[in-house]
């Protein structure tokens, strides 16, 4: 039951004077009157409400106070009577007004049942969310009468939307604690899923069996960091997975109306360094296998082109979203991710690269070691709350180039050590032949033809070092890098490749 208008047990004074001329704000006295009355004859029934319901939410500041203070007594371990309360509200002027003590009395006695008390809460809060929207939306109106020339209403629908969705987030009733054995049902619901999906991964695959193998796909709520110095792959890997993920999106109705995705994912790309259409020219460039400096140049023949036209169309209705915006700061980052799985779904979200992320005016004030390691702390809540895998990329510190072994270790994360404390995997990747290419002496010597040989072991070979995982070993897995076609492949060694015909 809601009502806006005023009933005879209802404390407040009509300040319009009961003409009816003012719309007043949702709210219904008697639900707070019945949620408060069966607290008072039954302390457990705050409990129930007490993990979604606080004092603000209550429309009447008077039932706001003897809320907050039955609810502190009951954690204190405090009986909450009429009796018990009436100290707290000797000098209470509102409480005078509608009949002193006498009120708390009254309504310990018309409750009924304490049943009920639940859905009487929600009935408090679902009302208080309901205004708290006629808030966002007055904010809205004065804000677009009265903003500045100098202010881009971009900032204030950044705003706004922030606000519907922290306001969207804090209306979630919490779960609490859960039972053993609840938790254990869903950790066999998560292996079940496993079992029945190709590849036995119980997360989302990356297209890349090794990297699969080791890690068990792409989890819910992780944040993984691949890292690397600059040329090693570190985008072509990340356009490779993301393009993987979104290509084996499916899904289907469930008969609750909702889509459950049986594979793959909605890709939200957010690319701070290369433009969309870079990133388009790299997943055609691998998908026809056609180098991307041909398709930049126009260096291509009628047979490329009708390659591209026909993998373009193929292409046309994946699942992956670009944001090039350059500069964003962490908080936009999240508002676009949370407004693309709200409209689109989402499964993946990829972030190339970190460190042209920016965090909070006051972090960056405290220097840029804070600022990142506020992005990361945020990052790793956001995969948490969206319950999507994050992939961010990160760069490399120059001291491994100072390193005989140039290979990375977490030591070599830039920065921050919050990268390595916030993500769930650290994943390096290295290139040997990008540093022997740089050392090639002189042709027709004896250390030349050394290094021809080394290059001929090396040449096309990459390495992924798994440094840390939360849920599983560490280790290096080797791949295949065509670096015309920015392409990963799963190794093969010279010795299991089909014998070749010249």
């Amino acid at each position: 039951m809601e009502t806006t208008a005023r009933t005879e047990n209802d404390p407040r004074e009509d300040a319009a004077g009961g003409a009816g001329d003012y719309r007043t704000p949702p709210h219904n006295i008697e639900a707070e009157q019945a949620l408060l009355g069966a607290i008072l004859i039954n302390n457990e029934a705050c409990d129930r409400v007490s993990g979604f319901l606080k004092p603000e939410h209550f429309f009447e500041p008077l039932h706001a106070r003897i809320f907050e203070a039955s609810a502190a007594l009951v954690r204190a371990g405090k009986l909450v009577t009429p009796v018990t309360l009436k100290s707290y509200f000797e000098t209470d002027a509102t409480l005078e007004e509608v009949g002193g003590p006498a009120y708390l009395a009254k309504l310990a006695a018309a409750a009924t049942t304490v049943i009920n008390t639940e859905e009487y809460g929600r009935t408090v809060y679902d009302l208080a969310v309901r205004r708290a929207l006629i808030g966002i939306g007055e904010d809205l109106v004065n804000e677009a009468f009265d903003a500045g020339v100098d202010e881009p209403p971009e900032q204030q629908i950044e705003r706004t939307e922030q606000a519907l969705y922290d306001l969207a987030e804090t209306s979630k009733y919490g779960s609490g604690f859960l039972n053993f054995g609840t938790a254990l049902s869903h950790a066999i619901d998560m292996a079940a899923k496993a079992y029945e999906r190709d590849g036995g991964l119980s997360g989302i695959s990356c297209g890349l069996k090794d990297i699969d193998a080791m890690v068990g796909g792409l989890q819910p709520s992780d944040l993984i960091v691949l890292a690397g110095r600059p040329s090693m792959g570190k985008t072509a890997l990340a356009t490779n997975i993301a393009y993987h993920v979104a290509r084996a999106y499916k899904s289907e109705h469930a008969a609750d109306g909702t889509t459950l995705v049986t594979d793959g994912g909605v890709v939200g790309f957010f690319s701070l360094e290369m433009s969309a259409e870079q990133l388009a020219t790299r997943i055609i460039s691998e998908q026809a296998g056609i180098p991307s400096e041909k398709i930049r140049r126009g260096r291509i023949d009628e047979e490329m082109f009708h390659r591209l036209v026909q993998k373009s169309q193929e292409l046309q209705g994946i699942p992956l979203y670009i944001d090039h915006t350059g500069g964003i700061t962490v908080a936009q980052l999240a508002a676009r991710a949370r407004r693309l799985k709200r409209q689109r779904g989402l499964g993946l979200v990829v972030i190339d690269y970190l460190q042209l992320l920016s965090g909070s005016s006051r972090r960056a004030r405290e220097g840029r070691v804070q600022e990142v390691s506020e992005i990361t702390t945020k990052l790793k809540a956001l995969a948490k709350e969206l319950e999507v895998p994050i992939l961010a990329l990160s760069q490399l510190s120059r001291q491994v180039e100072q390193r005989d072994d140039k290979r990375p270790q977490l030591a070599d994360l830039r920065e921050s050590g919050s990268i390595e404390q916030d993500a769930d995997v650290v994943m390096f990747i290295f290139r040997e032949e990008y540093y022997a290419e740089r050392r090639k002496p002189r042709e027709n010597t004896p250390e030349f033809f050394e290094w021809q040989e080394e290059m001929n072991a090396i040449t096309g070979l990459a390495e992924v070092i798994v440094g840390k995982q939360r849920h599983g070993p560490t280790g290096t897995i080797r791949l295949q890098f065509q670096a015309d076609v920015t392409r990963f492949q799963s190794y093969m060694p010279e010795d299991r490749l089909p014998e070749r015909y010249d």
